[in-house]
C-alpha cells in the first residue's frame, strides 16, 4: 500500500503534463484541443495554462517521493481534477477532444479518491 499514493502522484503528474506541450505554440494547442486558435489573446491565455500546468505536474512528481508532501500534492491535484470537472459539466458540447481530456480527467479523480482514501488511513498520515 505504501506506493498508492507516490502511483497516483506520478499518474496524475502526467496527466497534468500533458497540456505542456501547447506552450511551444498555437499550432501545438490546436491540436491538443480539437479549436481553432486565431486570437492572440487567447493563445497567450492557453499557452500560460500550460506553464501552469507544468509546474502543478513538476510539484505532483516531486511530491510523490516526499511522503511529507503527499497530503498537499493530493489537495492540489484534486482541486485542480475537480474544478475542471465540475466547469465541463456545466458546459454542453465540447469536442472530442476536450472529452478525452475529461476523461483522463476522471481517470485521475479515482486514481486520487484511491490514494486520498489509502493516505488518510495510513499511521503516517496524521
Amino acid at each position: 500500500m505504501r506506493y498508492v499514493v507516490p502511483a497516483a502522484l506520478l499518474l496524475v503528474a502526467l496527466i497534468h503534463a500533458m497540456p505542456l506541450i501547447g506552450v511551444v505554440s498555437a499550432t501545438k494547442l490546436e491540436a491538443l484541443y480539437g479549436i481553432t486558435v486565431r486570437d492572440s489573446n487567447l493563445e497567450l491565455l492557453l499557452r500560460h495554462r500550460a506553464v501552469l500546468f507544468g509546474l502543478l505536474a513538476a510539484f505532483l512528481a516531486y511530491a510523490a517521493f516526499d511522503p511529507l508532501l503527499h497530503r498537499l500534492a493530493l489537495i492540489a491535484a484534486l482541486a485542480s481534477v475537480i474544478a475542471f470537472l465540475l466547469l465541463a459539466w456545466q458546459i454542453d458540447g465540447y469536442n472530442a477532444a476536450i472529452s478525452r481530456v475529461v476523461l483522463a480527467d476522471l481517470v485521475a479523480l479515482a486514481a486520487l479518491i484511491v490514494a486520498a482514501v489509502v493516505h488518510a488511513l495510513s499511521p503516517q498520515a496524521s
